[in-house]
C-alpha cells in the first residue's frame, strides 16, 4: 500500500526547484574546475626569418584533453548524485521530475562552462602572439595559457558537453525507476493497481483442466 503523504509544493514548484538548484550546483562545478584544471605551458619564440612561432613545451598540450574531460567528469558525478537525491523526493516521482532532472543537468553544464572558462579567462589571460616581448637578444618569451572547457571549438562539441551529463542523469534516473515494483512509483497521488494472483499450486486450472473436472 502506498501510504506517501501529499506533497508541500506543487509539481510545478519541485520541478523549478530541481532546475534551479543544478544551475547553482554548475556555478559551483564551474568555479572548481576553474581552480583544478592544469593550465598550458607553452612559448613564443622568434625564429630567424623573423617570424613568431607559438609552441607548446613537451606533453603540456594534452592538458586542452585533460581539462576538458575533467569538466565533464565533474558534471557526469554531478549529474548521478543530482539523480538519486531528485528520486528521493518521493512525492512528486515520474516523468516530470525526469524532465526537471534533464534540463537542470544542462543548465548545470552550461553554467559550469561559462563560469570555469570566465574565471581561467581572468586567472591566465589571453595570449597576444603579435605582442610578445620577443626580439633578437630575447628570442622566446614563456606563456602560461588558461585551458579549454570543451573538447575543440565546433558547435557540435560543445553542445555533446553540455547534453552529455544530461543523458547520464536520465539514465541513472530510469534505471532507478524501472526497479521499483508500483507502477506510480511510489509518488503522490497513490494508484493502487488492480492485481490477480495466479491460481495456487496444485488446483485444478493450474494444469489447465476445465473447472469441475478430476483426476
Amino acid at each position: 500500500m502506498n501510504d506517501v503523504a501529499a506533497p508541500r509544493y506543487s509539481r510545478r514548484r519541485a520541478a523549478l526547484t530541481v532546475i534551479v538548484g543544478l544551475a547553482l550546483t554548475g556555478v559551483l562545478s564551474g568555479a572548481l574546475w576553474a581552480w583544478l584544471a592544469p593550465p598550458v605551458h607553452g612559448v613564443v619564440a622568434l625564429a630567424r626569418d623573423g617570424d613568431r612561432i607559438r609552441a607548446y613545451l613537451g606533453n603540456e598540450g594534452d592538458n586542452f584533453f585533460v581539462a576538458a574531460f575533467l569538466l565533464v567528469g565533474l558534471l557526469c558525478v554531478v549529474a548521478m548524485v543530482a539523480a538519486v537525491l531528485v528520486w528521493q523526493w518521493q512525492p512528486h516521482r515520474g516523468p516530470t521530475m525526469m524532465a526537471a532532472l534533464t534540463v537542470g543537468a544542462m543548465a548545470a553544464a552550461g553554467a559550469a562552462a561559462g563560469v570555469g572558462a570566465l574565471l581561467v579567462h581572468l586567472r591566465y589571460g589571453s595570449i597576444d602572439v603579435a605582442a610578445a616581448p620577443v626580439s633578437e637578444e630575447h628570442r622566446v618569451h614563456y606563456v602560461t595559457e588558461a585551458p579549454a572547457v570543451f573538447f575543440g571549438h565546433s558547435p557540435l562539441q560543445a553542445a555533446l558537453t553540455i547534453l552529455f551529463p544530461a543523458a547520464i542523469a536520465a539514465l541513472v534516473y530510469s534505471l532507478i525507476a524501472v526497479s521499483t515494483a508500483r507502477d506510480d512509483l511510489g509518488a503522490w497521488p497513490p494508484a493502487d493497481a488492480a492485481w490477480n494472483p495466479p491460481p495456487e499450486a496444485g488446483s485444478n486450472n493450474s494444469i489447465g483442466l476445465p473447472s469441475g473436472s478430476s483426476t
